[in-house]
Order: structure tokens, then C-alpha cells, then sequence
């Protein structure tokens, strides 16, 4: 059968590094230990503020000249790993589906992913288009290409996700400066004749009454910026941010998260008529330490299924599963036809859920 089939995963990181150290100094009362007890992370990527999460694309010799990225191009950087592994596959305008998603475009229109197209030097037979979501992104994301891939509508697609938080949290508020990291990640995905679908089932869900709980209030439509709106306030637990930073009511997130995660895994699993001993590796969305842990022993997942990677790039929003899974893959932990079940959930509310077996051609 044609289906849809993950080739690989690579992902860039900006230079600028947050340390614990330099937050505690911020922080009256949050040492830097502290700072690792609660989030599990040492350091988070920032992007400075020349970087969007789509910058300029200069030319240059060889295969790959197309995919040559400056200084600035994020999606574009992590894009641009492919060249090396594939080359002129993709450089030679393979692709006929470029998916993007982001929650900090460069602008509100158009959308990014018909930049990025130019940028790279896509043919203009590829459809572009974003998608606005955060911790649950790449789930969404792939059921978005494995649906277009099995309608005969694409055959190579490549999935890219950007996020620069950073660029709205006000730096005095702790709450989620200590927690997010900025960066970008690319997955290349193929129609391929396989046996049974590589990706699926899916589990995807919605609950917009969780809204407000992770959010940045003002600048678009529904509440335009204005004067009043940058007007700093500080909370009962001493985080300073104006309307137009990031808000996150951190114990509802978690409460919300213990809740709902444990019943997606078991109803993905059940749709897949497997059980999760079933299951060779489990990469749950990065958000922190304690999230996670909860999430382990609640699910009785062993240690050796359970990835964690977040220690040296922080909570990367829409990259964190595609991060995490590159590291095992590269770790030698992943062997050809491992099933893993990956999930996402968060802003929104949005969570979502599918396996993967891994059987790329290569």
C-alpha cells in the first residue's frame, strides 16, 4: 500500500545560551539548583534578536546551492541538514508539500511557509501553507502529510516546525523564562509502498476552555495593542509581564496535562490493538521535569522507553518531540521496525497522539 513514510529529522539550535546561573541572579530565591529540580534544564537556546524563525537564503556552489541558509533562517537551517544526507534529491525540487507550523511568524500575512518556499528555492508546484500550534504540533503535523501523502495529493513532503518564544516572555517573569527555549526542527516524509501505514493511528483532541491558561493576550485582532497593554504588572508570586508577553497559569497546565495525557496514550494504543508493553520507545512532549516525571510513573512507562532530552535546549514548544527522537535515532536507540508512540499536548488546549514504526529506506 502507499503510505506515508518518515525519512529523517534534523533541527537547529541558536548560538545564545540561558543558563541557570544567569536566571538565579534575576530570581531572588530561585538558586540555580532550584532552577534544575523544577524544570530539569540547565541551559535554553535563544534566538537573538536579528533571528526570525525565516531569515534571507544566499546561493552558492555545489548540489545543495539552493539550500545554502544565512545568517537568520531557522526553519531554513534545520531544512538545510537534509542537503548533506540526501542532496540532490530534495535540491533538485522534490518536494511538492512544505507544512509549517509556528506560533511567531515573521509576519501576520502571508504565511510562512510561502516565504520559506521562496527562500529555499522550492519549485512553485509545492503547496505551502501554516498551521498555529504549540506543544502538540508534530502529531498534528503528521497527520496533516500522511493525510495529503495518502490521498495521492503529495509524495515528498517536508514537515518544519519554528518557535521563538523567547521573543515574548518578559525577562522577569520566572514562571516561563526558566522553562522555554527557542528553535527549529525539519522532518523529511515520503510516500513509500509498505506493508501497513508506517505513522497511525492518531488520537487528536480540543478543548478551547483551557485558553487563557497559556496565552499572550494582546497584538492581534481580538485585542489590539495598545499603549495601556505595556504597562508592567506583577503577579502574587513576584513574575513581572505586560499584556502583550506570555501568560501561563502554570498549575492549571499541570492539572489539565495529568489528566489528559495518561487517557490519549492508552486510547492510542487501544486504536492501534496493541498494548504500550508493546511499545519500544515513548517521547512525550518536553515540558519539564516534573511534568514528565508525573506522566512516567502515572503510566508505569520503565526507563529505558522513556525519552527525556530537554536538559540542554529547554521547553522548545512545536520541536521538542522531533528533537527528542533525532537524539535516540542518533544514540543508536532506535532499530529498523521499533514501533514508538510519540505525543503532544498543551496550548490550546490541543493534545494529540500516534505511533511510528520506524522503517525509513535508509
Amino acid at each position: 500500500m502507499r503510505t506515508a513514510v518518515i525519512q529523517g529529522i534534523d533541527h537547529y539550535l541558536p548560538e545564545e545560551r540561558l543558563t541557570n546561573a544567569e536566571l538565579s541572579a534575576l530570581y531572588p530565591g530561585w538558586t540555580a539548583d532550584k532552577i534544575l529540580e523544577k524544570t530539569g534544564i540547565l541551559e535554553r537556546r535563544i534566538a537573538a534578536d536579528t533571528e526570525r524563525v525565516t531569515g534571507a537564503i544566499s546561493g552558492g556552489g555545489g548540489p545543495n546551492s539552493s539550500w545554502a541558509i544565512a545568517s537568520g533562517n531557522w526553519a531554513g537551517r534545520a531544512a538545510a541538514a537534509f542537503a548533506v544526507r540526501i542532496g540532490a534529491r530534495i535540491a533538485d525540487g522534490g518536494i511538492d508539500l512544505l507544512v509549517f507550523c509556528t506560533q511567531s511568524p515573521d509576519h501576520f500575512l502571508p504565511t510562512t511557509a510561502c516565504l520559506i518556499q521562496e527562500r529555499l528555492g522550492l519549485g512553485t508546484n509545492v503547496a505551502a501553507f501554516d498551521y498555529n500550534l504549540g506543544c502538540s504540533a508534530f502529531p498534528y503535523g503528521l497527520a496533516i502529510v500522511r493525510g495529503l501523502i495518502d490521498a495521492g495529493i503529495a509524495s515528498t513532503a517536508l514537515l518544519l516546525m519554528a518557535d521563538t518564544y523567547s521573543k515574548f516572555i518578559h525577562p522577569l517573569d520566572k514562571s516561563v523564562r526558566t522553562l522555554f527555549g527557542d528553535a527549529a526542527s525539519a522532518v523529511l516524509i515520503t510516500a513509500e509502498e509498505r506493508a501497513a501505514p508506517s505513522i497511525g493511528p492518531f488520537v487528536l483532541g480540543t478543548d478551547g476552555t483551557g485558553a487563557g491558561n497559556l496565552i499572550v493576550p494582546a497584538g492581534a485582532m481580538r485585542h489590539p495593542l495598545a499603549t495601556a497593554d505595556l504597562a508592567e504588572k506583577t503577579d502574587k508570586s513576584d513574575n513581572t509581564r505586560t499584556a502583550a508577553n506570555l501568560f501561563m497559569n502554570g498549575p492549571a497546565i499541570f492539572e489539565f496535562t495529568v489528566k489528559r495525557v495518561p487517557a490519549l496514550i492508552r486510547d492510542v494504543v487501544a486504536a492501534a490493538e496493541i498494548s504500550l508493553d508493546d511499545v519500544d520507545l515513548v517521547i512525550l512532549h518536553q515540558a519539564s521535569e516534573m511534568l514528565l516525571a508525573t506522566l512516567q510513573g502515572s503510566l508505569r512507562i520503565p526507563d529505558e522507553k522513556f525519552v527525556r532530552h530537554y536538559s540542554r535546549c529547554g521547553n522548545t514548544v512545536s520541536s521538542t518531540i522531533p528533537i527528542a527522537l533525532q537524539s535516540v535515532i542518533d544514540a543508536g536507540r532506535v532499530a529498523r521496525g521499533d514501533v514508538l508512540l510519540v505525543a503532544g499536548f498543551g496550548v490550546g488546549y490541543s493534545w494529540g497522539a500516534n505511533l511510528i514504526r520506524w522503517e525509513p529506506n535508509a
